[in-house]
Order: structure tokens, then C-alpha cells, then sequence
């Protein structure tokens, strides 16, 4: 099941980032960064009584003229119309309602996408009511009081935000066929390759517009076996800045890994792995999702025997946060290896699904305990009582610990890498959670 998308509008100084992180500091769990990728504040994990959804910033707007103004945030408002689930459209009870606000909210209404209106500054719900009431002139619906920097009413907000969230999840239950991003940089020959896919297959496309997103999916049938690609590619919009164009592209990666089972990261073997790779197949690593690096355009490198060698040594550096990651060189042009692409796929996903019996884990990990003991820690010993395996995509396992402050980071991955050695696990983040338990007797 993918989280659901929600995306802020507004405009400058309405208090966007404000809110952003209200919410992205308090209700999340804040996950140690993956070494290697810095972490744009574009997106945020949020998690909401039982919901969970990823809550994306559109971008700021350069206050220059009101002209300016009102064709940046038109630019905000197609970025969350294409991508999220729920629009939250701030404004700010002081400014009061402004031009740039009710044409903007013309266009939110027009797209029938959920936008719930929030009207921020309200410090005091008794001296700024009536201010607020004047926000209904916008036609969209009840505005929401709220104080980001006091967070007052940020849970009425957040209720509200969520009440939007079920009725696509029903739906989208029942479709089992793979999901496969096609994620990475600007012409690194994304949309190629399944274009490629799509003539070497015969397949009829039908181009439907994904469940909620416009990110356009294609069905492709291989070996009797159908599935769905999602493609990052289609940046529709001819964009001047550079800076917004990359946001952009974060951002329909974000929402395109969401969706996937498996993520494919492209990368352009004429240009090499850059760091820019690293921050794309961060967040899907970030999410557990299975990962593939596929190195296209293989069939315009000069080769000797060293080169394939070479060339994995410096993607497995860069991208040293995932070695679980299977590498893949392709060419989109001639159709190098792309039947290799779908039984890559078909592996990684069963290793994401694949379920261990618990007898079966506690041998293994009583094993490597033997082989290497556990850390200590004045006189106090880590003691692992038993493992079970929780969850699939990613492969989950709780640890029952006597002391968790004694689960160092090194013997986590130690007891990974044995885990790692019997069951493959190709292609699939693992992730563990340390719980503690009190001796018996």
C-alpha cells in the first residue's frame, strides 16, 4: 500500500515552512540519514494517530512582483495538483485574502483533488474568528484555523487532511500485478527504456493516468507475466529555473516510489555515478523499497575486461548505503540485457516477500553470536534471546535484546551480513528492531 501524498500551497511568508516542520519535527520519528545522501527538506515521513503519509513542500516563491507572485504559486499549485492526494492551501488570517489566493483556488477547485484550506497566524481563536470566516469567499470549503508557530489546531487540521486519505487506499488493494519505478536523473534514458520495453514486448499501452497521479503508467506484458512501470520521466513542464526543476523531479520521485514494489535507478554509464544518483536511490532505499541500478547507454562505452568490474566498484562506493542493491548494465538502444531487467525483477521481489520460520533464524543467529560475541559494556554483555521475523517488503525482524543501549550499529549489520549469507536477500533492504526484554528467572 502506498502512503498517501499531501502538499502545501501558498503564498510567500504564509508560513509554509512553518508548518512543514511542525510537522515533519514532532509527529516524526526523525530516521538517522542515510551516510551518503543529504536529505533535501522537500519531503517528510509524517505519521498521524494511525495514519501515515509523506507530506511534500512545493517550493518557495521569490516575493518580487505581484505578478511574479501569483505565476510561481500557479507553478506550486500544478506541482501538488500532479502529485498529491490532499492539497493543504495555506493562508494568513493577517494579510487576509488576497488576489493571488482566490485565483489559485479557482485552479485547486477546478482540479477535484481534496484541498483543505488552513488559515495560519490565528494565535487566539476569539480575537481572529470573524478574520477567518472572510476565507469561505474562496469557495473551498471550511477554512481551518491554525497557529504552525504555537501548533494550535494543528490536529483539527490534520484530522481534516486525513478524512481524505481512505477512499483510494480500497481500490488499489486488490491490484497484485509488480509495480516498478523507473527513477533517476534528467535524460539518463528513462522514458527509453520503457519504450523499449513496450516495442519489444507488443504490447497495446494503454496510458492510464495513475490511480491518483499523473505520472503515467504503463502495463507491460513479459512471458505471461504483467507489469506495471511507473515513469518518472515525463517533466511536462518547460521550467526556467534550474533549482525548481530539480525539485520537481525530487518530488515526482518521491511520489513515483511510493507507489513501486521495486525501484530501478538509472544511471547514465557515459556520464557515471554522480552524487545526485545517490540522493534519488536514497529515497527509495530510505523507504525499503527492492532496488535495482540499472547502468544504461552500456553500448557506448569503450570496454576491456576490467571495465564492468571497474564501473560496479565505484557505484558500490557511492552508493555504499545500499550493497544489498543488484547492478544491471543495459542499453535502452539496442535492448542489451533488458529481458535480464524483468527476471532481476521477479528475484528482487520475491527476496522482498520472503519469510523466514523463526526455529530456522535463531540457529543462524545463535550461530554468528558463537562465531562472534556479542559487544559488552562495563562488565554488562549483550544477550540476544530469540529473533522473529515481523513483516515483508522490506523483511522486518524484531531483536529481543537484554540491553538495547548494547545493540551497536556494527553488530546489527554483523547479524545482517549472516542473514544476508544464507537466505540472499538480493536486492532488498532489511530492517531490524531492537526491543528489550528482562531475563527470565
Amino acid at each position: 500500500m502506498s502512503k498517501p501524498i499531501v502538499a502545501i500551497v501558498g503564498r510567500p511568508n504564509v508560513g509554509k515552512s512553518t508548518l512543514f516542520n511542525a510537522l515533519a519535527g514532532e509527529n516524526i520519528s526523525i530516521v538517522k540519514d542515510t551516510p551518503g545522501v543529504t536529505r533535501d527538506r522537500i519531503y517528510a515521513d509524517v505519521t498521524w494517530l494511525n495514519y501515515h503519509f509523506t507530506l511534500i513542500d512545493t517550493g518557495g516563491i521569490e516575493p518580487d512582483s505581484g505578478d511574479i507572485i501569483l505565476s510561481q504559486m500557479r507553478e506550486q499549485a500544478q506541482i501538488a495538483i500532479d502529485t498529491a492526494d490532499v492539497i493543504i492551501f495555506l493562508v494568513d488570517v493577517r494579510q487576509g485574502l488576497q488576489d493571488a489566493d482566490s485565483k489559485v483556488a479557482d485552479m485547486l477547485r477546478r482540479s477535484k483533488k481534496p484541498v483543505v484550506l488552513v488559515v495560519n497566524k490565528v494565535d487566539s481563536f476569539q480575537k481572529y474568528m470573524a478574520d477567518v470566516y472572510e476565507f469561505y469567499n474562496l469557495g473551498i470549503g471550511d477554512p481551518v484555523p491554525v497557529s504552525a508557530s504555537s501548533r494550535l489546531g494543528i490536529g483539527d487540521m490534520l484530522d481534516e487532511v486525513s478524512s481524505h486519505f481512505s477512499e483510494e487506499s480500497e481500490g488499489e488493494e486488490e491490484d497484485e500485478r509488480p509495480k516498478v519505478a523507473i527513477v533517476g536523473k534528467p535524460n539518463v534514458g528513462k522514458s527509453s527504456i520503457i519504450n523499449k520495453l513496450v516495442g519489444e514486448n507488443r504490447v497495446i499501452v494503454s496510458d492510464i493516468a495513475g490511480t491518483t497521479r499523473d505520472a503515467i503508467d504503463t502495463n507491460i506484458r513479459f512471458q505471461g507475466r504483467e507489469y506495471v512501470f511507473i515513469d518518472t520521466a515525463g517533466l511536462r513542464r518547460k521550467n526556467k529555473i534550474k533549482e525548481e526543476l530539480e525539485r520537481y523531479s525530487i518530488i515526482r520521485t518521491v511520489t513515483a516510489v511510493e507507489r513501486a514494489d521495486v525501484v530501478v535507478v538509472v544511471i547514465d554509464a557515459t556520464e557515471g555515478v554522480t552524487e545526485q544518483d545517490a540522493k534519488i536511490a536514497g529515497i527509495a532505499h530510505d523507504r525499503g523499497k527492492g532496488m535495482i541500478v540499472a547502468v544504461n547507454k552500456w553500448d557506448a562505452i569503450e570496454k576491456n575486461d576490467k571495465t564492468i568490474y571497474e564501473f560496479s566498484r565505484k557505484v558500490r562506493e557511492v552508493l555504499s548505503f545500499m550493497p544489498y542493491a543488484e547492478i544491471l548494465f543495459i542499453s535502452a538502444e539496442t535492448g542489451q540485457r533488458l529481458g535480464r531487467l524483468f527476471e532481476t525483477i521477479d528475484m528482487v521481489i520475491e527476496n522482498q516477500t520472503l519469510r523466514i520460520q523463526t526455529g530456522v533464524l535463531n540457529e543462524i543467529i545463535m550461530e554468528a553470536t558463537a562465531m562472534q560475541q556479542p559487544p559488552s559494556d562495563k562488565g554488562k554483555r549483550l544477550k540476544i534471546f530469540y529473533v522473529t521475523q515481523v513483516a515483508v517488503k522490506p523483511p522486518t525482524f524484531v531483536i529481543f535484546v537484554n540491553d538495547k543501549e548494547l545493540m551497536h550499529f556494527s553488530y546489527t549489520r554483523y547479524l545482517e551480513n549472516r542473514i544476508r549469507d544464507t537466505f540472499g536477500f538480493k536486492g532488498t533492504s532489511l530492517k531490524f528492531i531492537i526491543r528489550e526484554r528482562k531475563e527470565q528467572g
